[in-house]
């Protein structure tokens, strides 16, 4: 008897904390949108939704040279997944001109860049910069420990700024990219609390 009250008592209070847990980190991952300047220029940020999937495509296709490493379904799936993903995009004059996602792992303490791209013509102008930092913030305000990321070996102007960041090299994935098997670079940022950032 006491046994099985255990056994159910457990299971109810797992699923209960789970739930908390989700609702949480959903919560935590709400964003408004808002405008914003960046380096004297006024732009929108807000979190990608459905309605964005082709614009974000587009991005990718012209950053990737006509190719789309993520087809828009992928895209659909990450969003859906609201309680561990955010991806952010911004805007100037109502076109989508940058994206970058990220997952949260609230079990290893971890996040990952999963995508960041910027349109050709806008690059160079601290876009990427600006959210790859939102994203490390977010990380650190989700308690997360480190944020990892991958990077294509030919990469060099990425590479550099996320060595800038605060991204160290941790490993080489051989054959890691779709198409054109190129290696990628494994980069983590470890992260400091708000605690040790203010000493």
């Amino acid at each position: 008897m006491w046994k099985k009250y255990k056994t159910a008592l457990t299971k109810w209070y797992r699923q209960r904390f789970a739930s908390d847990v989700r609702q949480q980190q959903v919560e935590d991952l709400d964003i408004k949108n808002h405008r914003l300047m960046i380096r004297d220029t006024q732009y929108f940020l807000g979190r990608a939704q459905f309605p964005d999937i082709p614009e974000i495509v587009a991005v990718e296709r012209a950053v990737y040279d006509g190719k789309t490493p993520w087809d828009a379904q992928s895209f659909a799936n990450e969003l859906k997944r609201k309680q561990d993903r955010l991806y952010l995009v911004i805007r100037k004059n109502d076109q989508l001109i940058a994206f970058a996602g990220c997952s949260f792992d609230l079990m290893r303490k971890e996040a990952h860049i999963t995508n960041i791209a910027v349109l050709p013509d806008w690059q160079g102008d601290g876009l990427g910069e600006f959210l790859m930092r939102a994203l490390v913030r977010k990380a650190r305000h989700m308690g997360m420990n480190k944020v990892t990321l991958e990077v294509r070996m030919s990469n060099a102007r990425a590479q550099k700024l996320y060595q800038k960041l605060g991204f160290r090299q941790t490993g080489i994935k051989r054959g890691y990219y779709f198409g054109d098997h190129e290696d990628a670079m494994d980069m983590a940022m470890p992260l400091l609390s708000a605690d040790e950032v203010n000493k």
